[in-house]
């Protein structure tokens, strides 16, 4: 960063005439209004400990306010102990909001200087290891808190924290608790509550093979106080102690439910039976509010007649993810023949088989959809920014205007989609015609030649091309502005579950899917602003050719999840990849999930090039690696923290370079993850809950993100770009002048008269002015 920060406006040796030339020049010939832009995308340690002192003009602006009264630490790995000790002497009485989420490299005792910063309104200390002594003596010394996110683990004791910790607690409006062991946390002393995020990440065993309890000791000095909700979101792990746990925070809530509660939202994993205690709360809801977000458990709503009893004010998201959830009761239910759904931002209909289908009871999962059913659905919701309808078949009928990719086309807003990889198929197979291997297909043999599979140079047009008439195509070009995409295929699972031993064998894909190859890969191409890509069980990717448009083309890619592509037996789109991975330049985070993956020198050096990689995992059943190639690329990518290989090594081969690469790179990255384990050790479920919440999540466990939470608002406190796609919340760079997503409006809408960037064919866009419908609801806690 130094020759771009020199000094021209201290004194030099150079003579007054040359002054003007070198301002129009240089970087510090920018006016402080873009100047401090530029140095809001610069991480806030560098910013302050090392760009402040190259010349007077940046010290000043530096230390501007839009820049240091809200700090983001989480995802600066180079963040080290002294960094943060230093930034908080320096810059600790400006901060009013700051977040340390994920910063679990950091001692408690360095977590314990934030009570020095006694003006902030808002911290994030999820992920950071804190004692409740500690947080008790954090809380006491910042009185304006009115947000809080905090991890509960194992010895939390609430009876440690002082009567000063309580008095902060009790002003304290927003709360995020992540729970590892069952307790009510802090949120009895939090008597004002207005959001409440719980998280349970409990296990039900210990360590040592000891059965937990969920039981909690029930008093009134401990029961929550739920009088001024108005937000109650939970997201529970699998295991039944977060069930049992769950439900004594819902026992207080069926008490007597917040006449202001607008947002009810439970993610649970499999079956979760319903009780007495939350009919009765369902019941009441249905009476007493009306609801802008809903998300149940499926055994709640699967047969019931719930949701046609529930009033919606203004609703913004919806997640019916995994019910037995027909098209029939979704039009009769949530549309209501006519119910005002353009405010709705996020809509889940992820594992829901039948919901593009009149009826549940005759049909099979894999007949074809009814078109009216999306057609309706995508007229009621014309403001769509966020569709899943992942983990189902959902196979569209011969005919013009019938195909479920041209009725989504009509969402042009929509900034994330997730579809199953047989619904994106152009035609379903005629009864007629042989299909065609996807060898014959992609690869054209020569007379009396062998075959040689490899990269086209040119991927438009050609084989490996995408063709302008596909649906698929059509699609992608109506939906400029998607920001993540996913094609997974409908029978795909991980190798690597939550919680148990990881899965031997998988279903084989749709049998639709077999049509959908490089050609409808390359077609993603288009996307000029994706960041976000995951693809998952494509049988029909041979040479890679379409993984090697996205590189080229996609130039905003950050994170890149690919699983089971091609053969099974066979990875024969490695070159194709390798020659993609020398283009993606920002990308950050790599999840690669193919069985016989062989991860040697030429996979890693071309992975060497992607600059800016931080997270790595591998996940490869019977796979092998080259130790020797895994250090070298790890010397090579300076920044990467997380480097995760599950494969077929014996357990001697992984513990060799596991220890090799903590021994050679621990100390220079603090935030150094490395786990390296044979895929199919017994041992393996001990290992991954070791590893930090926030790689399990979003890097190691393989799951479909879209409309997985409430989305996040577009305009961020501070500093909003006038542009599309919004940055999204949890992907903001470290350091960013940008307020924390824990308040104000959660509107979906893009900014009236908002410029679009040029794309790749120097094109240039205008978004029509909107007329908002969207509540302010307040934002959800990241």
């Amino acid at each position: 960063g130094a020759p771009y920060f020199q000094d021209t406006c201290d004194d030099s040796d150079a003579p007054p005439a040359a002054a003007p030339v070198a301002a129009s020049a240089h970087l510090l010939g920018f006016s402080d209004e873009i100047l401090l832009h530029i140095l809001s995308h610069v991480p806030i340690t560098d910013l302050v400990l090392n760009v402040r002192r190259t010349c007077r003009k940046l010290a000043a602006l530096c230390l501007d306010k839009s820049l240091t009264h809200t700090v983001l630490l989480q995802k600066d790995y180079e963040a080290s102990e002294d960094k943060v000790k230093q930034l908080v002497k320096e810059i600790g009485r400006d901060m009013q909001q700051l977040s340390m989420a994920g910063c679990y490299w950091l001692s408690g005792a360095t977590v314990e200087h934030v009570a020095r910063c006694r003006g902030l309104v808002r911290v994030n200390l999820s992920g950071c290891p804190l004692t409740s002594l500690r947080l008790s003596k954090v809380l006491s010394a910042l009185p304006h808190l009115r947000s809080l996110a905090i991890d509960v683990s194992p010895g939390f004791d609430a009876s440690q924290l002082s009567s000063e910790c309580k008095a902060t607690l009790s002003r304290v409006r927003e709360l995020k608790q992540t729970l590892y062991t069952p307790s009510y946390g802090v949120v009895p002393c939090c008597t004002s509550l207005e959001k409440l995020l719980l998280y349970f990440e409990i296990l039900d065993r210990t360590r040592e093979g000891a059965v937990l309890s969920g039981q909690l000791m029930v008093g009134q000095s401990n029961v929550p106080h739920y009088q001024h909700l108005r937000v109650f979101y939970a997201r529970l792990a699998p295991g039944y102690i977060n069930q049992e746990v769950v439900r004594l925070y819902l026992a207080v809530l069926s008490d007597r439910t917040p006449e202001n509660l607008h947002a009810f939202l439970i993610s649970v994993p499999g079956s979760f039976a319903e009780s007495g205690a939350t009919r009765n709360l369902l019941e009441s809801m249905a009476r007493n509010v009306a609801l802008d977000a809903l998300q149940l458990p499926k055994s709640w709503l699967n047969g019931s007649a719930l949701l046609q009893h529930m009033k919606f004010s203004s609703p913004f998201y919806f997640s019916f993810s995994r019910c037995a959830l027909s098209g029939g009761h979704l039009l009769q239910r949530v549309i209501d023949g006519g119910r005002d759904l353009r405010s709705l931002a996020g809509l889940n209909l992820s594992g829901c088989a039948h919901c593009l289908a009149p009826d549940c009871l005759l049909r099979k999962a894999e007949d074809d959809i009814d078109p009216a059913i999306l057609e309706a659905l995508v007229a009621a919701c014309p403001n769509l920014r966020h569709l899943n309808l992942s983990a189902a078949h959902h196979h569209s009928p011969e005919g013009p205007g019938q195909h479920l990719c041209q009725l989504l086309a009509r969402l042009p807003r929509l900034r994330s989609l997730s579809l199953p990889v047989c619904a994106v198929a152009d035609s379903p197979p005629r009864a007629d015609r042989a299909p065609v291997p996807p060898a014959m297909r992609a690869v054209p043999r020569g007379f009396g030649k062998k075959v040689r599979i490899g990269v086209p140079s040119v991927s438009f047009p050609g084989p490996a091309g995408p063709e302008p008439s596909s649906v698929f195509w059509s699609l992608l070009k109506n939906v400029p502005f998607l920001d993540r995409l996913e094609l997974i295929g409908s029978n795909f699972s991980s190798a690597m579950p939550r919680n148990e031993p990881a899965i031997r064998n998988s279903l084989p894909p749709c049998s639709r899917a077999q049509s959908v190859g490089d050609a409808e890969v390359a077609a993603i191409s288009q996307l000029a602003f994706l960041r976000h890509l995951t693809l998952a069980q494509l049988p029909s990717i041979l040479t890679g050719s379409g993984l090697v448009s996205i590189g080229l083309q996609c130039q905003q890619l950050q994170s890149l999840s690919l699983a089971h592509l091609g053969l099974m037996g066979n990875v024969v789109y490695m070159s194709g990849l390798s020659d993609m991975l020398k283009h993606c330049k920002r990308l950050k985070d790599l999840r690669l999930e193919q069985p016989y993956f062989s991860a040697n020198a030429q996979f890693f050096q071309a992975l060497s090039q992607c600059s800016a990689l931080q997270r790595l995992c591998l996940v490869s059943r019977s796979g092998t690696l080259q130790p020797e190639a895994v250090l070298a690329f790890m010397a090579r990518c300076l920044r990467v923290v997380v480097c995760h290989l599950f494969t077929g090594e014996s357990l001697g081969t992984c513990r060799s370079l596991q220890q090799a690469l903590l021994r050679s790179f621990q100390a220079e990255r603090p935030a150094l993850n490395v786990v390296i384990f044979p895929l199919l050790h017994e041992g393996l479920t001990d290992v991954i809950r070791d590893v930090p919440m926030v790689h399990l999540d979003e890097v190691t466990l393989f799951k479909s993100r879209v409309a997985e939470e409430p989305p996040q608002p577009v305009v961020v406190m501070g500093w909003a770009p006038a542009r599309l796609p919004p940055p999204a919340a949890t992907d903001t760079q470290p350091g960013r002048a940008r307020g924390l997503p824990l308040s104000h409006g959660c509107c979906p809408c893009p900014p009236a008269q908002a410029r679009i960037p040029r794309g790749p064919r120097g094109k240039e866009a205008t978004s029509g002015a909107v007329s908002c419908t969207h509540p302010a609801p307040g934002r959800f806690l990241s």
